[in-house]
């Protein structure tokens, strides 16, 4: 029986809906399975959310992406995938789970399930060639403390209004959790933020950090160093820090904005550079919050690739394939997107990933496969290095 559809592309985001844009520019039949809404990590992205690329590199299809400012934003930018679907005329299969995977090579069968149907509905769809571009937002890196799933713990930020005047712990030390914290406090929330290592994390963005520094040398953001979450309460988060490693606040800095107005209220928003007097940290910590914000980064779903069949690095989770053709150990499968970079996940982005797809498809056609993006230059054929 001749398959369904030419190629099945698990993954609605950014670079899945490239590779379906790639597969109909060659005259062939593809579909989009996802268990989400279109482009589902973008919608769970911060509602203020700015991109910190141009327009023209997250552009798709050779569809001009205009936006208003240099850099577009997360509404922006949803309407301009939802309007590239459109364009291209796309046959998708949104909030559907892929259960399993049969068959191989030729001829791949894709079971699927309602992804919010209480009642089992499933589906199966087959293909000739089979593309998984999965990301990785939907899978946080979980702290594994009780109380982590709590309901006023939260892995994905959204926006800092019902905070106000509220205790908010931040949990991680990168950009995810320094813009966080700062998007809080400038809402008037009074935020501690909690990070296990001694400083914050080298990739912050430019503009980013001397804002950060500053709003925690100013003692309007409270910053805990190599400092854990032991386990996480109604209301309280209790933490342990590594001894006598200190922080930028003082414990009478901590006491003070917990029982009183937000940091920003009381000292204003202007920029601010001296430096508290480092304080040894104690060895345990309650402290207040109505709200946690865990923001220690995500990871691919290793265990679906697993699953398949793919063979993964035993340190690095990086799956085994050819980097020009980006298939995979399994014949007919192929890799797209972050999902090639194993634990890596910051090794690729929509702006490097976007072109995965012309790879795949040109190896799939006969064409010239094109040449890999520079990001991806220095991968060698079996597990990416």
């Amino acid at each position: 029986m001749t398959p369904a559809y030419d190629v099945i592309c698990i993954g609605a985001g950014p670079t899945g809906l490239a590779c379906a844009i790639e597969v109909k520019r060659a005259g062939l039949r593809p579909l989009v399975i996802d268990k989400g809404v279109l482009c589902n990590s973008l919608y769970h992205y911060p509602v203020n959310m700015v991109f910190f690329t141009t327009p023209e590199l997250l552009e798709i299809g050779d569809l001009p992406f205009v936006s208003a400012a240099e850099k577009p934003n997360r509404v922006e930018a949803l309407k301009y995938y939802r309007k590239c679907v459109e364009h291209y005329d796309l046959d998708l299969r949104l909030g559907e789970t892929v259960t399993r995977v049969e068959g191989g090579d030729g001829d791949f069968r894709v079971h699927t399930r309602a992804s919010d149907q209480p009642a089992p509905h499933t589906q199966v769809y087959s293909s000739r060639k089979l593309i998984v571009a999965t990301g990785y937002y939907d899978l946080p890196n979980r702290l594994s403390v009780p109380g982590e799933d709590l309901p006023h713990v939260s892995h994905y930020y959204t926006e800092p209004h019902p905070y106000w005047r509220q205790d908010v712990v931040v949990v991680g030390g990168r950009n995810s959790a320094a813009e966080a914290a700062l998007d809080l406090y400038r809402a008037g929330a009074r935020v501690t933020l909690v990070h296990r290592s001694a400083q914050l994390g080298p990739t912050i963005k430019y503009w980013v950090r001397p804002d950060i520094e500053n709003r925690i040398k100013a003692g309007q953001i409270t910053a805990l160093f190599e400092t854990r979450v032991v386990r996480i309460e109604p209301g309280f988060v209790h933490v342990a820090s590594a001894g006598d490693s200190g922080s930028v606040a003082t414990p009478d800095q901590v006491v003070e904005r917990q029982k009183g107005v937000s940091s920003r209220e009381s000292h204003g928003d202007q920029e601010l550079s001296r430096v508290d007097k480092v304080t040894p940290l104690l060895a345990h910590k309650k402290l207040p919050a109505v709200q946690v914000f865990v923001l220690t980064g995500y990871h691919p779903d290793f265990d679906f690739l697993r699953q398949l069949g793919v063979t993964l690095d035993p340190l690095t989770n990086k799956p085994a394939l050819d980097p020009r053709t980006h298939e995979s150990n399994v014949p007919g499968l192929y890799l797209a997107g972050v999902v090639i970079g194993g634990n890596h996940t910051s090794e690729i982005f929509i702006e490097n990933g976007r072109f995965h797809g012309k790879q795949i498809i040109a190896a799939l056609t006969g064409a010239p496969v094109p040449a890999a993006d520079p990001v991806d230059v220095g991968v060698r054929h079996g597990f990416i290095s």
